[in-house]
């Protein structure tokens, strides 16, 4: 399996504070993967390691196969948009796109002056005079020019209205189809994550608590319901991710291979919200043991 990010053991701290420790992961080239988890879990300082923004405390990094703005070539296969989509408010966006054209050797100008065009930005406004939805996709728009093979996305929606998200995942999908990109897209909007990922990352506490294809693990996991029961009762291959019970009745989420037979039980699907919430809620939960069991990258 190609990887677009690899990382082993990999901490940043501040002085005595540590923003990511002990992280290792592996994200594989050719999708779409939603890195998903709580406001302390990482992602940004993860982000922002893989763009060499930042450098490692401990453990190591490599992005498509090198060491993160290793120099010009790796800086230009890689595109980052961040959440505060940093675009420069003095500069009109006729400017940002020379700019653009002037650091990036890769730099395709029709593509950027076409999405533009699409988009209906006056070339002659300047940034900062420029709605939250039209700076994302200015900001989308420098990183997609770039024509780069991996896209890094940093909650650029979490300020934007519905309908200004909505457009902006429109554009990146598009993108994503015409360019072939891998991408890397952090949110805490999990709802717009099930409408654009194929890949999915839970990052809690450092740790990656679940990893894969998106249909792989919604196929694998249920929700059941029935007459209460110890969970440890379960056959084995079913894995107790959540449980709750009252005096009747017991309601648990399961990770399994195979069916679930027992006719005892009501089973259900589990949306990607359900997931991402029970890996989260479970936190620390899980020995060494488990986690292998689990399939988990950590």
């Amino acid at each position: 399996m190609n990887t677009v990010i690899q990382a082993s053991g990999l901490g940043k701290a501040y002085r005595r504070t540590w923003a990511l420790r002990d992280c290792s992961l592996a994200i594989p080239e050719g999708h779409v993967v939603g890195l998903v988890g709580p406001n302390g879990a990482g992602k940004t300082t993860l982000l922002r390691l893989a763009t060499g923004m930042l450098m490692p405390t401990r453990g190591t990094i490599t992005v498509l196969g090198e060491r993160p703005a290793a120099g010009p070539a790796q800086l230009a296969r890689v595109g980052f948009v961040a959440q505060d989509t940093a675009v420069y408010a003095r500069l009109t966006v006729a400017d940002h796109l020379r700019l653009g054209a002037w650091l990036n050797p890769g730099w395709d100008d029709d593509l950027a002056r076409q999405r533009i065009g699409q988009l209906a930005l006056d070339p002659k406004q300047r940034a900062g005079s420029l709605s939250g939805g039209q700076r994302a996709q200015l900001a989308l728009t420098l990183a997609m020019a770039k024509r780069p093979e991996l896209l890094i996305l940093d909650e650029p929606v979490a300020s934007l209205d519905p309908l200004a998200r909505r457009e902006f995942l429109q554009g990146l999908m598009e993108a994503v189809a015409e360019q072939r990109l891998s991408v890397v897209l952090s949110s805490h909007l999990v709802a717009d994550l099930e409408r654009v990922c194929d890949y999915l990352v839970v990052l809690v506490a450092s740790k990656v608590r679940v990893a894969g294809e998106v249909s792989d693990l919604l196929a694998s996991h249920h929700r059941l319901s029935g007459p209460r029961r110890d969970p440890g009762s379960l056959p084995a291959g079913q894995v107790v991710i959540t449980e709750s019970h009252t005096d009747k009745q017991s309601s648990l989420l399961v990770r399994t291979d195979g069916p679930v037979l027992d006719p005892a039980w009501a089973v259900k699907p589990v949306s990607m919200e359900d997931l991402v919430l029970a890996y989260m809620s479970r936190a620390g939960d899980e020995t060494p043991t488990r986690r292998q069991h689990l399939g988990v990258v950590s």
